[in-house]
């Protein structure tokens, strides 16, 4: 609820702010003398905004209010369809938030350039000298433009959608939403990372396919190699049994990794998903530790040694 007021005040805030710079701009509306009025020349009062002697009556704030409230609510009704529209699925979802962010910045258009015209404004004049302004502010906007740029990019090559998770730099967490500029993620310790749309580059996307957790468990020197290996080929099938709810796959025995200093190391894998990962990986440390228990193999730890002479 505090949200959904946030952002009325913020889109009415914009509408109005815009609205007073281009009122207060404009000679005519402030308090002039009557000698620097008569001073004003004919080509210079057509290129004034206002149509008319600049004068709100109460008839026009009404109207300009109610032309808000139009707009305003003709705004939460486009978000309401693209928000149920985007219930369809990840990548729906993705397409109807950024479009959401376009039609928001395009109320506010629409709400500026009616107000005006309600307050009788020329909005002719307006509009061109808004094209003046944006070709200047253009060229110190260009950061601006490339994250708009490539966030287009972003959803129409499908790189990445919401609810998809990704690894950038040293974050891994879950798209939580794509805008006009940015690029929200959420990492595994519920934080929030907003990251400029130009700025994401040499990401990886671990959702498109299933991941493969892998773990490395050591065994002593003097483990029955041979027995353990036969081991493994009887008691692994079936282990996703164990943890249907983590495991894609049966827990699968790689064979020996390395000859370490302390003991021989062992490789196992299991496929699961990415959302999963980090628990599949967990469950599958405990259910070796504990085959390997169970059969009395011995798992090495570093250990002093001490020699007494006589």
């Amino acid at each position: 609820m505090n949200k959904k007021k946030s952002g009325a005040k913020t889109f009415i805030g914009m509408v109005i702010v815009a609205i007073l710079a281009v009122v207060l701009a404009n000679p005519q509306w402030l308090p002039l003398s009557e000698e620097l009025k008569n001073s004003i020349t004919e080509t210079e009062r057509g290129a004034m905004i206002f149509t008319h002697d600049a004068k709100a009556t109460a008839a026009q704030l009404v109207t300009l209010a109610l032309a808000l409230c139009v707009v305003w609510l003709s705004y939460q009704v486009l978000k309401l369809i693209l928000r149920l529209i985007g219930k369809r699925g990840n990548r729906t979802r993705t397409v109807t938030e950024m479009l959401a962010g376009l039609i928001k910045y395009l109320a506010v258009i629409v709400a500026v350039v009616w107000g005006l015209t309600i307050l009788g404004v020329n909005t002719g004049t307006v509009l061109a000298g808004v094209g003046i302004i944006g070709l200047i502010v253009g060229f110190g906007a260009q950061s601006l433009i490339e994250d708009i740029i490539t966030g287009a990019f972003i959803i129409f090559e499908n790189q990445y959608s919401v609810g998809d998770i990704i690894v950038l730099d040293d974050v891994r967490g879950v798209v939580r939403s794509i805008g006009v500029r940015t690029t929200v993620i959420e990492d595994d310790g519920g934080n929030l990372k907003v990251v400029n749309n130009s700025d994401i580059r040499n990401f990886q996307n671990r959702s498109r396919e299933n991941s493969l957790a892998i773990i490395i468990c050591a065994v002593s020197y003097d483990s029955d190699l041979r027995r353990l290996e036969k081991l493994m080929r009887e008691a692994l099938p079936g282990t996703q049994r164990n943890h249907p709810d983590l495991y894609l796959s049966d827990i699968r025995y790689m064979g020996v990794d390395e000859l370490a200093d302390s003991g021989v190391n062992l490789k196992f894998s299991v496929f699961t998903s990415e959302e999963s990962f980090f628990q599949a990986r967990r469950a599958l440390n405990r259910d070796v530790k504990l085959l390997l228990d169970d059969n009395g193999f011995e798992i090495p730890f570093p250990q002093v040694v001490v020699h007494q002479g006589n």
